[in-house]
This record gives structure tokens, C-alpha cells and sequence, in this order.
């Protein structure tokens, strides 16, 4: 879903159309005049859909207008990652070209192919734009698809310096602690007493592998008919670390419909038809080898980590730093205290 695209020559808040223009036409061949919409969804990094006078289309992405805390919404970084996986089995968008020189739009940001697909948003989309045998087959497909990811040789990809290998749980712990507390604006006690719990129970972690840090099923580009994924999107939050991470996050996103909370207003795996938690994990673990007897813990911390950035986005929210006429973020502050109640659930249940 987009806005409304603009008139030859504007564009929408955070895109100046004539200061990029020749840009595009630079890097990727584009005709003006060209037409831009926002793509809705996003909670992170803005992204438009551009199209040029012949009707080819491309994306940009670029930070939020503001509000922005140290060491996020690296556009730059999220090009290096994309461009190191192009040659790999993990499907990704073809990059175009990055930015860095902030003059253009007053902030770094970059083009890549747009690909067509179907983005589950919600229950609606799912249940109308995916046929019913490619709700069936997206569960294990995006399993399969998370496998491969984690395989990827890091050092034979350029990826190998992206961040220390050690250490990942204690790392993210911090700087998601860290980061809560840049975006505070108001006093989140369930939060801290998860953090505590986690903090001193971190579980041994195998060989580092990359973390999408975000895989989700609205995350990925599927195709309608058969479920398979044509692209993984938004690589914001990647890293180097334990792979179960994923998996763990992954089960949160993964709602049912007997789940207390919902960490999606309208969770598309609601929709009739999609695999079961315990069908996905089971699939992880046979697909991948890996031990998942522990993976409690990763969704207590998928929980905790989903709480803090919700909070982050929350707090840009109320500052406007999404633009006039954003729309969906209402209900997020008392989502955050809602899953930081089931953080501390999980984390109970993980201890046992």
C-alpha cells in the first residue's frame, strides 16, 4: 500500500523529486519526469516507489526526517549488506547505487530494483492477494529461506567485519537497554525487569552467523500463486550473532489466533491456511541442524528487543518525525507494555 503518487516535479515528505532527479537518471537510467509515492508499512527507514515518464519503477529509501538515534536507520550500511548477499541463494533486490552525501535529501540514502511481489501486511492482504496454497507453503518456504541466511559463508561475502561475532545476546541486551533509554518518554518498568532476567540467563550461543534481525513475514516479497519468496526486505537491523535470534523473533511475529497479544494490530498469519509455530521450528531444526531445545529464551528476548523498538518508533511517532498524515501508530504505546508483559511470560516459561 502507497500514498497517492505526486505530480511530476514534487514528492512526498523526505523525497525533494528535482533535487533527485538527476541522480536516478545518473545511476539508474531513469526518464523524468518521475512521480514518487510513499510505501506504507514501513516503522524503520522511509521508502518510496519512484516511476519515470516510460513507467519504470525503482525504490529509495532513506532515515526517518527525524529523531533519528545513533547507530540506526544506516541506509548505507543496509546497501553493503544488500549488495554482499546478491550473489548468494538468499533472494534480494538488485541495488542500484548509495548516497552518503546528505545535500540532495538531508540524509544518506539509496536506490534498488523493485521487485513485484505480494508483502503480507495484514489478514486482508493475505487472505485476498496469496492463493490458499501459497498461505500453506509460505511457512516453510520463508523457513527455508532463513536456513540458507544463516549458511551464508560471512568472510567469502565481504561480510565478515560487519560486527564482533562474540558475544551477540550481551551486545544486543545493551544496545537495546541503550537504546530504550535514548527514546524514553515515560517510565516502562516491565521493561527493565525483563531486560534484568535476560541479562542474567543468557544462554551459550553457537558459531556467529548474519542476523536479519527483523524476519517477519511482512518483511519478505512473495510470490502470489506459489508462496515463494522473491526478496527479503529490510536489513536495518542485521548483524553478526546467533541465528536463533531470528527464529525466535520470527515466532513472535507468527501470531494465532488464541495469542493474548497481538505484536501486529492485524497479524497477516491470522489469515486462514499458514503453518503452526511448532510446525516452523520443527522445520528450522531439521532443515538447519541446529539445536532449538532453548529457543524460549529467543522469544522471550524477541519479545523484549520488539517492546524497545516499538518504543523507539512510538517516540518518533509523538515527534513527528514520520510525517504529516502517518497513519498505524496509534495503538503503540500500549502494545509496548502489552509485550513486555509477554516478554516476562516467556522469560518464565524459558526457566523453568
Amino acid at each position: 500500500m502507497s500514498t497517492p503518487p505526486t505530480s511530476p516535479g514534487d514528492g512526498p515528505e523526505g523525497l525533494d523529486l528535482q533535487a533527485v532527479t538527476p541522480w536516478l537518471r545518473e545511476h539508474a537510467g531513469l526518464e523524468p519526469p518521475l512521480t514518487a509515492s510513499t510505501v506504507a508499512g514501513g516503522r524503520s527507514n522511509l521508502t518510496y516507489l519512484v516511476t519515470d515518464a516510460r513507467g519504470h519503477r525503482l525504490v529509495v529509501r532513506r532515515p526517518p526526517l527525524h529523531g533519528v538515534l545513533q547507530s540506526a536507520h544506516d541506509v548505507a550500511r543496509e546497501h553493503r549488506i544488500l549488495t554482499a548477499l546478491a550473489d548468494t541463494d538468499v533472494p534480494v533486490p538488485h541495488c542500484i547505487g548509495v548516497e552518503e552525501d546528505e545535500a540532495l535529501l538531508g540524509a544518506p540514502f539509496y536506490a534498488m530494483e523493485y521487485v513485484e511481489g505480494v508483502v503480507a501486511r495484514d489478514q486482508h492482504v493475505a487472505a485476498t492477494d496469496l492463493s490458499a496454497a501459497a498461505r500453506a507453503a509460505s511457512g516453510p518456504e520463508l523457513i527455508d529461506v532463513l536456513v540458507r541466511l544463516h549458511r551464508v559463508d560471512v568472510d567469502a561475502v565481504g561480510l565478515g567485519g560487519l560486527a564482533r561475532r562474540e558475544g551477540y545476546l550481551e551486545r544486543q541486551l545493551t544496545r537495546w537497554q541503550r537504546q530504550l533509554e535514548g527514546s524514553r518518554t515515560r517510565e516502562l518498568p516491565v521493561l527493565e525487569e525483563v531486560h534484568s532476567r535476560l541479562a542474567a540467563d543468557v544462554p551459550p550461543q553457537g558459531p556467529a552467523g548474519i542476523v536479519h534481525g527483523d524476519y517477519r513475514l511482512d518483511n519478505l516479497l512473495l510470490d502470489p500463486t506459489t508462496g515463494e519468496v522473491r526478496a527479503v526486505l529490510d536489513w536495518e537491523l542485521t548483524t553478526l550473532g546467533d541465528p536463533l535470534a531470528d527464529l525466535g523473533l520470527l515466532l513472535v511475529y507468527w501470531a494465532q489466533p488464541d495469542d493474548p497479544t497481538l505484536p501486529l494490530p492485524d497479524a497477516p498469519t491470522l489469515a486462514e491456511g499458514f503453518a503452526q509455530r511448532e510446525e516452523l521450528t520443527e522445520r528450522y531444526a531439521r532443515a538447519s541442524g541446529r539445536d532449538v531445545s532453548g529457543i524460549g529464551y529467543h522469544v522471550a528476548f524477541g519479545y523484549w528487543k520488539l517492546a524497545c523498538i516499538l518504543e523507539g518508533v512510538h517516540s518518533r511517532y509523538v515527534a513527528g518525525a514520520y510525517g504529516q498524515g502517518a497513519e498505524g501508530f496509534e495503538q503503540l504505546g500500549d502494545l509496548v507494555v502489552e509485550l513486555g508483559e509477554r516478554a516476562a511470560d516467556a522469560a518464565t516459561e524459558a526457566g523453568r
